[in-house]
């Protein structure tokens, strides 16, 4: 799809680089003895960094994975991705496809230009784990430097190191090394279907995220409404909070039938319910694991899919993987 992994620039360095200018079949001839893992045909979905991605090429990404599967026409799959969105994308395809065959995102933080770019290994690793049995039943997993990521516990935590994703609330389900690829986690007993309908056109319902700040007035909560949002996430301080002008205002969005959601701006954690505010009283749903971001992809799906009751959602925030 594109991204830094097929960035290029015009010197050795890091800096100054345009997303998703190398073709995937350029990524893949570039990388020696990937031919030797795997019988490999590439398609170009998108060219896009992942600071672009939107409802259509998830959609589309969806549909020809879905494809892909349906007609047998692979054993596995890898996407290549920006990393800046990349725990978005793999946590909806997760959703919305639950693969048997493996789904593996990859993406880099060096463009393919760069000297010592750590593209061409991970993309060597990704193609490693989407050709493993290991990973059959697992759905969609994320892989960066040497390691293995569910998409719901998966995060992007540093603005340039090679070590930015991490998972801080459960830890990585697995590790490639040069002997072998190693599960540490057993795959969830959901995984390996779909739990949500695909939506049959883009965009999905408007879920904005609010992120809450001191001195906060009700001002963006409002506008958001008035603007059209079916959703709104709180990435609040602490745990899932905002002042109380704020909290007001969401209440009140609530009643007009707003979906909200309560996550936190913190790097992990999790936020519970009627711990600081009274959800129950409020209507509100509590994000619990799932940062804002995801958490907003999950509200999108689940209005998409016709569930709009508070007790419905926070359900489903409970159980879905």
């Amino acid at each position: 799809t594109g991204g830094t992994i097929a960035g290029q620039a015009s010197n050795r360095s890091a800096i100054g680089y345009q997303s998703g200018k190398v073709s995937g079949a350029d990524l893949v001839a570039a990388v020696p003895g990937l031919d030797h893992l795997a019988a490999i045909s590439a398609e170009q979905v998108s060219s896009i960094g992942s600071q672009d991605m939107n409802d259509q090429v998830w959609l589309t990404l969806a549909k020809r994975i879905k494809e892909i599967v349906a007609n047998n026409e692979a054993d596995g799959i890898v996407i290549t991705h920006g990393t800046d969105t990349m725990e978005e994308t793999a946590f909806f395809l997760n959703l919305v496809l639950g693969p048997e065959k493996p789904v593996v995102l990859v993406g880099s933080m060096r463009p393919s230009t760069a000297v010592s770019a750590d593209g061409p290994g991970n993309l060597y690793e990704a193609v490693e784990v989407a050709a493993s049995p290991k990973a059959r039943g697992r759905g969609v997993l994320v892989v960066l430097n040497d390691t293995i990521h569910d998409p719901r516990l998966v995060t992007k935590t540093n603005t340039t190191s090679v070590q930015t994703f991490l998972s801080p609330d459960g830890g990585p389900a697995g590790y490639v090394d040069p002997a072998s690829i190693r599960f540490m986690t057993a795959a969830p007993a959901v995984t390996a279907r779909a739990l949500y309908a695909l939506p049959p056109s883009a965009p999905l319902p408007r879920v904005d995220i609010i992120y809450a700040h001191a001195n906060m007035d009700a001002a963006l909560i409002q506008d958001a409404v008035k603007g059209g949002a079916k959703g709104l996430v709180l990435a609040g301080v602490g745990d899932g909070n905002a002042s109380q002008a704020a909290i007001d205002a969401l209440a009140e969005a609530a009643k007009q039938g707003v979906v909200v959601v309560r996550a936190s701006r913190v790097g992990s954690g999790f936020v519970n319910r009627n711990v600081e505010v009274d959800d129950d009283k409020l209507g509100f749903v509590a994000a619990l694991d799932l940062n804002p971001q995801k958490a907003r992809v999950l509200t999108q799906l689940l209005i998409a899919n016709g569930v709009s009751k508070p007790e419905d959602i926070q359900r489903a925030f409970a159980t879905t993987w």
